[in-house]
């Protein structure tokens, strides 16, 4: 028998207090207590990693792309894989979503892997003068390594602006490996003659933070100034890698026609995500027009300006559980927001037919459990 039970043994045989302070004494004896600390801080050492996550520097056939990932790496689920926009990164573009409260239960169930075009991580060294920038197409052609290096078979991918371009492009080349996507500020259009005379005269009277920033935010928000216009103002204005943020910039520019039609469009289901008076609102509500009706959901946000998912991450984050869970995957969540308020009207058009449409308003009470939306039908939610 264990001496340490011996000893315990012994003492209560005597008086009460005698073993109480005994028992105390043993207990501080043991050395399994050294252990368990240990385990404690391995266990906090391992959720501050999970929350910085593990960044890589990936190998690819055109070059190298820094990634972060987030999580146990199971490939049991597809991953979340994420594309940031022009004059982000994928810390300042997605880190205030994927951080925010209601998303953890999003979070913990996949692995997130944040995508850094090249040359735009922070703090990556400036390309030299004369650097040939990849183009759109090359950049998307880079994300299967990325996959391969992880060992995932399937994403869930969500982009903003240039990224959502760059996810549109893999996803169409490589249907099998998108089990859906949510395209924030998509435009699927090559830049008219135009509008490549508008940036033309951009670029001579306006600065290159100054037309990033009206790229990222709407006219209000940069006449408001608001203070996440300021704030990115700044990031961008001292970037040490300005010149690697205006050749992406210069190559988004120059992107070509995805070629969106209804017989030659995603075999995933996608989510298109706008906010109201965004710059790219005509963009993605002549996207939506073209996309299969029963495979597309269409959220129209008001008050979110021009990046939603910085602005107004509580109702992304539901729209997010929602899409998922129309994918059979945590079909047990709770949307918590909608459960708690008294009603939610979602405004919705649909085709139904292919030639005819009509709207309806769908009103969900203060119960919860109740379904989403079917997604055999093109929603387009204000809210």
């Amino acid at each position: 028998m264990d001496p340490t039970f011996y000893r315990v043994i012994m003492c209560c045989r005597g008086d009460t207090m005698t073993t109480e302070m005994q028992e105390i004494a043993i207990t501080e004896e043991k050395p399994l207590l050294t252990g368990q600390a240990d385990t404690k801080d391995a266990e906090l050492a391992a959720r501050i990693l999970l929350d910085q996550g593990q960044e890589h520097s990936i190998e690819t056939p055109h070059g190298v792309l820094h990634v972060t990932l987030h999580g146990t790496r199971t490939t049991r689920r597809p991953a979340i894989l994420t594309f940031h926009d022009v004059g982000l990164d994928s810390k300042s573009c997605f880190s205030p979503l994927f951080k925010f409260e209601e998303m953890q239960e999003i979070v913990k169930n996949f692995t997130l892997i944040h995508i850094d075009a090249p040359g735009q991580e922070e703090g990556a060294a400036a390309y030299p003068a004369g650097y040939q920038y990849p183009s759109m197409d090359i950049v998307a052609e880079m994300i299967p390594a990325v996959l391969q290096f992880f060992n995932f078979r399937t994403v869930i991918g969500v982009g903003v602006g240039a990224g959502a371009y760059i996810l549109s492009k893999f996803a169409l080349a490589n249907p099998d490996s998108v089990e859906g996507l949510v395209l924030v500020n998509i435009d699927t259009n090559a830049r008219g003659w135009i509008d490549w005379a508008a940036q033309k005269l951009s670029s001579v009277t306006s600065s290159l933070t100054e037309q990033i920033l009206s790229h990222l935010f709407s006219q209000e928000e940069l006449s408001s100034n608001t203070d996440l216009v300021q704030s990115h103002r700044e990031r961008i204005s001292k970037a040490s890698n300005l010149v690697n943020i205006e050749l992406l910039w210069k190559t988004y520019n120059s992107r070509r026609d995805l070629n969106i039609e209804r017989n030659n469009t995603f075999k995933c289901p996608v989510m298109l995500v706008v906010g109201d008076q965004a710059p790219y609102e005509d963009a993605a509500v002549e996207c939506n027009s073209k996309m299969d009706p029963t495979t597309t959901s269409f959220l129209k946000m008001a008050d979110a300006g021009g990046l939603p998912q910085l602005t107004q991450p509580a109702k992304l984050t539901e729209a997010f559980k929602y899409f998922i869970q129309g994918m059979g995957y945590m079909a047990s969540s709770c949307m918590t927001r909608l459960s708690r308020s008294r009603t939610t009207s979602l405004s919705s058009s649909y085709s139904m037919d292919g030639s005819r449409s009509r709207s309806r308003t769908l009103s969900q009470g203060s119960q919860g459990g109740q379904m989403p939306p079917s997604p055999s039908q093109t929603m387009e939610v204000s809210c």
